[in-house]
């Protein structure tokens, strides 16, 4: 059997992980026997070869940590995966990487200025990284694409590699494989549970030289994010926003700290930006004013309490939320619209 194979044969091993496999590794000599040390029956050999298939015909590769293309930041962490799948551009991987995290439910602002910054840094010759869920992750994804024949963006999944979460996302997904690439550690068809996407957090954080954070509550993913780039070293940055916004206290209590550099914007990182950057206009649903939206959240509103809030014949405010429901920022439920 390939090489590959029996790194896979012993990756998927139940109770093996990274740790254990390097143990395996070293202790054998190799993955040839170290895969027979494990005594596979055959049900587990074809699964093996049933996902190998499988990745075949969706375009999937595997790349080792021993393959020049295997990411050099996410190979210098301990206990790193050995295998991770990749579907997309391979040369993506040959770039320097920027990650980008923040909330599901940031502002428009928020977005908006992930988005350009995304732009500025895949137009500088830069892959932006972040884990494809709605909000700050859409946005930072979203700007990386726009920045035409630089555009280049890495999505790190908590499933596997075929797996579109969530599924708002899927056009996202699709533009990502053709314009940038999908990585999972995980197996091809794997459905993720919670503690893969703290793993998935991991990965982020480890890939890149440097790790952006937006918006963020103090318990959120995001700033384990940033607790997992401060363990790795990473060039921290934070961008600050309104003490009364719960959103703010993440990154504001990591600049206070000292632990974040604060981020003001582009210039922080490239000089003459507005010379070297894709100026064009980034789409409306990232634009930084929508009083709207920014009165949507978590909880359900109603289109009568809204043209309230926002002072706007109720007429308006419906019209208003089927463009923003176009757009995948809002959705509508029980008792009103919530933020998405």
């Amino acid at each position: 059997m390939s090489d590959l194979f029996n790194k896979l044969l012993i990756i998927r091993t139940p109770g093996v992980g990274p740790a254990k496999y390097a143990d395996l590794i070293r202790r054998f000599g190799g993955a040839d026997a170290a895969a027979a040390s494990i005594g596979a029956d055959a049900n587990r050999r074809d699964a093996i070869l049933r996902e190998m298939d499988a990745a075949s015909r969706m375009g999937i590769h595997y790349i080792c940590d021993d393959d020049e293309l295997y990411p050099t930041m996410l190979r210098a962490i301990k206990n790193h995966p050995p295998v991770i799948t990749v579907r997309g551009n391979l040369d993506t991987l040959r770039r320097p990487i920027v990650a980008m995290v923040g909330t599901r439910h940031a502002t428009a602002a928020g977005m908006g200025f992930m988005a350009n910054l995304a732009r500025d840094f895949a137009q500088n010759g830069y892959a932006v990284a972040s884990g494809m869920a709605m909000g700050t992750d859409t946005a930072a994804h979203r700007g990386a694409l726009r920045s035409n024949s630089h555009a280049a963006t890495i999505a790190v999944l908590a499933g596997g590699a075929d797996y579109i979460w969530p599924l708002e996302n899927e056009s996202l997904y699709y533009d990502i494989v053709s314009n940038g690439a999908i990585i999972s550690e995980m197996p091809v068809g794997f459905v993720p549970g919670a503690t893969n996407f703290v793993q998935r957090n991991r990965w982020i954080a480890g890939i890149a030289e440097k790790l952006i954070l937006g918006e963020a509550d103090i318990k959120s993913g995001s700033m384990t994010t940033a607790r997992f780039a401060i363990e790795y070293g990473r060039d921290l940055w934070a961008v600050p926003s309104h003490p009364a916004d719960p959103r703010s206290v993440g990154p504001n209590s990591l600049i206070s700290g000292g632990l974040a550099k604060l981020c003001s914007g582009s210039a922080d990182f490239f000089k003459n930006t507005g010379k070297n950057a894709d100026t064009g206009k980034i789409s409306e649903k990232f634009m930084p004013e929508n009083p709207l939206l920014d009165k949507i959240g978590i909880n359900p509103v109603s289109e009568s309490v809204l043209a309230q809030i926002v002072k706007k014949p109720i007429s308006e405010i419906k019209s208003d939320l089927v463009i923003l429901e176009l757009q995948g920022l809002v959705r509508k439920v029980d008792g009103g619209y919530i933020r998405i």
